[in-house]
């Protein structure tokens, strides 16, 4: 019933009228079977060049389809030809059973599979980001008053690990038990516009409370990097966001890299990124943005001429606040770049 349910939706929902042509792969295969581990990006890409345009090349309408969740391994994705769409199809050779021209019908094994949410595939591979949807990626301006922070620690110690106890100040008991430690990394200004978009925020750690007072006990349970006093804490959340739907910006998106996660200049597939836009820009989780390299340089008639940007990967946003963006580069040709652009596709 639930199957049938989502291909009355899809079958009455208006396909997006685009300028574009949906261009299929040379190699595109007729159907495929979904394993587990597959994600929707990845069975997009097989049958299609553009991945990213999720929403056409399902034929669906993006406004109103806000859960991807609704494909299930075992499941038959059938190419369209005749609408450049995909659609979950039948398996002929899964039948039950097949008749022959002696009248004997021969049993054949059917694999099972029942449907659940939990089984559904993804948007995208979520390993990767899984770590930075609830840590504290960026502490914007204005935010830092009243911010709770460690003041001090049993025995006096300097540095702190696991099991070590310490103390902290501004610890709110409605925002929960479980607390992650940070400290103020470099602050992110924009490259264009010198306007300071906030700080990075170097995550430690985790710890639990074990008492409630204006001097807080905290029990420290984990940790990436040593501990001291004057580290900050911000409450920690369990929320995993992955029903993320890839497509373009509505509007049209100019950014640049302003970070590579890891303190490194360069970035490759997988990797994460930090944008010098965020949702005052109108950019929000799922858009899909085009990585360009800066043009090189070429000397004409003696004078220093600037080529044209050139096309480098794909980029997609998974976490945004006001001022910056974060996302995971899912294609790229050449190593991604501090300064580097990334625009509406």
């Amino acid at each position: 019933m639930h199957k049938f349910i989502i291909s009355l939706i899809c079958c009455l929902l208006p396909v997006f009228a685009h300028a574009d042509v949906l261009a299929l792969r040379d190699n595109a295969p007729d159907r495929h079977v979904v394993v587990k581990g597959d994600t929707l990006w990845d069975i997009s890409a097989k049958f299609f060049k553009d991945p990213w345009k999720w929403p056409q090349i399902w034929g669906m309408n993006k406004d109103t389809i806000k859960d991807p969740h609704w494909i299930y391994p075992g499941d038959v994705i059938v190419l369209d030809r005749s609408s450049n769409t995909l659609r979950i199809g039948e398996d002929s050779g899964t039948a039950a059973a097949t008749p022959n021209t002696d009248n004997v019908v021969r049993l054949s094994p059917k694999t099972n599979v029942q449907d659940s949410e939990h089984q559904a595939i993804a948007s995208i591979a979520g390993n990767v980001i899984a770590p930075f949807l609830s840590r504290p990626l960026v502490i914007e301006d204005g935010t830092l008053a009243g911010t709770p922070t460690l003041i001090g620690a049993y025995d006096q110690r300097v540095l702190l690990g696991n099991g070590d106890t310490a103390y902290a100040q501004g610890l709110q008991q409605q925002q929960g038990m479980n607390w992650q430690m940070f400290r103020l990394g470099k602050i992110l200004l924009d490259p264009d516009t010198k306007e300071v978009l906030g700080h990075e925020a170097v995550y430690l750690g985790d710890a639990t409370v074990e008492k409630f007072d204006a001097v807080s006990t905290v029990k420290i349970t984990k940790v990436t990097q040593e501990v001291k006093k004057g580290d900050l804490l911000a409450p920690a959340s369990d929320e995993i966001v992955d029903n993320y739907i890839p497509r373009a910006p509505d509007s049209e998106i100019s950014a640049r890299v302003i970070s590579i996660y890891g303190g490194v200049s360069q970035a490759g597939q997988n990797a994460i990124i930090t944008l010098n836009k965020g949702k005052r820009d109108g950019l929000a989780s799922g858009h899909v943005l085009a990585l360009y390299r800066k043009g090189d340089i070429a000397m004409v008639n003696g004078k220093p001429v600037t080529l044209p940007n050139v096309r480098n990967g794909l980029l997609f946003v998974f976490r945004t606040f006001d001022k910056v963006a974060y996302g995971l580069v899912l294609q790229t040709r050449l190593p991604v770049e501090l300064l580097d652009n990334a625009q509406t596709p």
